[in-house]
């Protein structure tokens, strides 16, 4: 899962539409998980599948704008947010005066953190506090969960251009041509075509380039015991995620101080949070082991079950072109389920909005989905049940509109250098 920002990958101002609430694939970054983690909304499990809109890979609320997944979020923003960070209350909270100042072996909410974790989840505490104990405070990580100090309007135009560039598409091109049969056999178990499955590893980790120089256990740890004042508090959602975190590395053999993600905890080539790599990720290549870090044959699998699991429904178009109704009230009606498919194309047409040829066929709900281009007009696309499962990946539809317009970029690059439809598609 999948964080980055107008407002972490959700990054907009609170508004009354769903996805213009300030949110993170998680997807979190995401990018999330698979994942971003978005800030902002309700805790769960991130990405984690649930039924409602709420539940995708990084937080709840609809999908935000164009906030960038974890892997391209590893940075730190302006020192102007350190005001509104907490600096780790070690005094007050000292075992040892011995141990280094960042380090979370001398505090005894790190110690009562073990305990519970221990007793919560069935693991040694001996165990569990040997990993906690070798922690350390990361003063980034809480500066890179606050908002921007100067935000900058949501801009689709510029946010695609991030990613719909030319050495993204030649890198996913390669990918493609290494892993063809893989990504053919995950549309055919799960569904999901490969430019999909492409698309969000090219915008979240740019093919394993970008997964974030973090330990986890720090990050985690970090946002756990020293969440940043200044915003909606998500430490219980972290908590889950380093339990989560220390369960991964018990059932897996791994060494917890080991494993590199993202500043929100995010892992591997798809930006799993570790809710998601213990729920979803699969073993694709049969070897016996998940490892989305290392095996991009488990990411291709993963991301693709991650998405069947949120809904992707095959066969289905990502989006279609449309062209709105003038400023009215049926344009506000269109508008308010943000990215949620409500309206068949019938309907949509009856209010005024023009969908292309393939749109006015299309059998399923479909989303008036806005897109703000900073001081120009906005764009607009409907989208399907397919479009917001992506957004249950990362939520933002800034975020699933690059991913699927990445693919069909790369899909083109294929067929021009095959000279073929490229397969898997």
């Amino acid at each position: 899962m999948t964080a980055q920002t107008d407002t972490p990958p959700s990054h907009r101002p609170p508004s009354s539409r769903p996805h213009l609430a300030w949110s993170l694939s998680i997807t979190l970054g995401l990018g999330a998980c698979g994942s971003t983690v978005r800030l902002d909304t309700p805790p769960q499990p991130s990405p984690a599948p649930a039924a409602t809109p709420t539940a995708a890979a990084t937080a709840s609320a609809a999908p935000s704008a164009a906030t960038p997944p974890h892997g391209e979020q590893d940075r730190v923003q302006d020192s102007a947010q350190a005001s509104a960070i907490a600096p780790p209350n070690v005094e007050a909270q000292s075992l040892d005066d011995t141990v280094p100042a960042d380090s979370y072996a001398g505090r005894s909410d790190a110690a009562a953190l073990a305990t519970e974790l221990a007793q919560n989840l069935g693991l040694p505490r001996d165990w569990v506090w040997s990993a906690l104990s070798q922690a350390r405070f990361q003063e980034s990580v809480p500066r890179l969960m606050m908002p921007p100090p100067t935000p900058t309007a949501k801009n689709w135009a510029a946010y695609r251009a991030r990613f719909i560039e030319p050495t993204r598409i030649q890198a996913g091109a390669q990918f493609w041509r290494t892993y063809q049969d893989q990504l053919t056999r995950a549309e055919d178990t799960y569904g999901v075509p490969a430019h999909i499955i492409v698309g969000v590893l090219g915008v979240e980790t740019q093919y394993g380039r970008n997964m974030g120089r973090y330990r986890v256990l720090d990050a985690l740890t970090t946002l756990t015991l020293d969440f940043p004042r200044g915003r909606s508090d998500r430490s219980a959602f972290f908590k889950s995620e380093l339990g989560a975190y220390l369960l991964m590395c018990r059932e897996q053999g791994l060494d917890a101080t080991q494993v590199t993600g993202s500043f929100a905890g995010a892992i591997g080539w798809p930006q799993f949070m570790p809710s998601s790599i213990r729920k979803l990720a699969v073993d694709f290549d049969g070897d016996g082991h998940i490892d989305l870090i290392h095996n991009p044959i488990d990411a291709i699998g993963s991301v693709a079950r991650y998405l069947a699991e949120h809904g992707w429904q095959k066969g289905q178009a990502t989006y279609f072109g449309v062209t709105p109704p003038e400023p009215s009230e049926a344009l506000d009606t269109l508008l308010a389920p943000d990215i949620v498919p409500s309206f068949s194309a019938a309907e949509m047409a009856s209010k005024g909005a023009t969908l292309s040829a393939a749109g006015q066929r299309h059998p399923g709900l479909l989303a008036l989905v806005q897109l703000y281009n900073g001081g120009q007009p906005p764009s607009f696309v409907a989208g399907t049940v397919n479009f917001y499962a992506i957004t249950r990946y990362n939520q933002s539809s800034y975020y699933a509109l690059a991913v699927a317009q990445l693919g069909e970029a790369i899909s083109r690059e294929v067929l021009r250098q095959n000279g073929r439809t490229p397969t898997g598609r």
